[in-house]
């Protein structure tokens, strides 16, 4: 393996991870901005109150993209093991 071969196999795992995470960071990102201003309306500062809808934003969002995110790490590990010769020379 040369130089190259790491930095693109270290470049794909970054750009995969990256993919993968894309969907429930902005799905956090867009529940919370919801959650803080609700709470600034209504003038609730219960932690439960941020807490329980950003849990289970979560659990929803982590649900309904589970299947688009395992196709896109399971199409990473087959490109990395059938490279697996290529890399080993």
């Amino acid at each position: 393996m040369n130089t190259q071969q790491a930095v693109e196999l270290i470049a794909g795992a970054i750009t995969t991870a990256a993919w993968v995470c894309i969907p429930l960071l902005l799905g956090g990102f867009v529940i919370g901005i919801v959650v803080s201003l609700v709470q600034i309306l209504t003038s609730i500062q219960d932690p439960a109150v941020s807490t329980v809808p950003r849990l289970a934003a979560f659990l929803v969002l982590l649900l309904v993209s589970a299947g688009w995110m395992t196709t896109r790490l399971v199409e990473y590990t087959t490109r990395l093991f059938s490279q697996i010769p290529q890399l080993a020379r």
